[in-house]
Formats: C-alpha cells, sequence, structure tokens
C-alpha cells in the first residue's frame, strides 16, 4: 500500500491554526501542539472578555456619574430614583458622558429632578 502523507489538508489546518496564534511568545506561536492550545485558551480568554467588558464599563459609568452627583450633595442611589420618579429616561452612559463633556447640562438635570 502506498504512503498517505494528508499533505494540502493538514497544511491548511496547522497553517490556520499558527495564523491564530501569530504574536504569541516563544513556543506557542512556533510549534503547532503548543499553539493549538494556546489558540483554544485564548479564544475562550476573549469570549469572557467580550462579557467582562461590558460590567467594567457600567461600572465606569456609575463612578463618573456619582461623582458628578456629589458636586450637587446627591448620591448615585438618589439621583437615579429621582430620575425615574420624573421620568428621564438617559442611560448610564450618556449621563456619564454629560458629566464630563458638558456638566452644564448635567447641572440642568440636576435642577429639573430636586
Amino acid at each position: 500500500m502506498t504512503r498517505i502523507k494528508r499533505g494540502n489538508i493538514a497544511r491548511r489546518r496547522r497553517k490556520k491554526i499558527l495564523k491564530l496564534a501569530k504574536g504569541f511568545r516563544g513556543a506557542h506561536s512556533k510549534l503547532f501542539r503548543i499553539s493549538k492550545q494556546q489558540v483554544l485558551k485564548s479564544l475562550k480568554y476573549s469570549y469572557i472578555g467580550r462579557k467582562n467588558k461590558k460590567r467594567i464599563f457600567r461600572r465606569l459609568w456609575i463612578l463618573r456619574i456619582n461623582a458628578a452627583a456629589r458636586m450637587y450633595n446627591l448620591s448615585y442611589s438618589s439621583l437615579m430614583h429621582k430620575l425615574k420618579l420624573s421620568n428621564i429616561g438617559l442611560n448610564r452612559k450618556m449621563l456619564a458622558q454629560m458629566a464630563i463633556v458638558d456638566p452644564v447640562s448635567f447641572q440642568y438635570i440636576v435642577k429639573q429632578i430636586s
């Protein structure tokens, strides 16, 4: 029987993995077995990271809104409660952006809910 080396298909599969491993340190980007494990791990980390990014940004927005609200003797929770009662439908991202970029309009909103 003739020997089958699986030339094209195997090479294509390995090159695909090694392309994903480009930029990894040392053997993680050079050797197929090691880079395959590292690529699987990195894909798992990137999936988890996309979920964590949303949490991190929400925490940042809350922190910024709280800092801006404290300038007007309000806590974050009381500000959000008063916004909800007065039917002002601004999300945290927009409130945080206003607090940094346009403090005058943020002050106007605080006066509206007081």
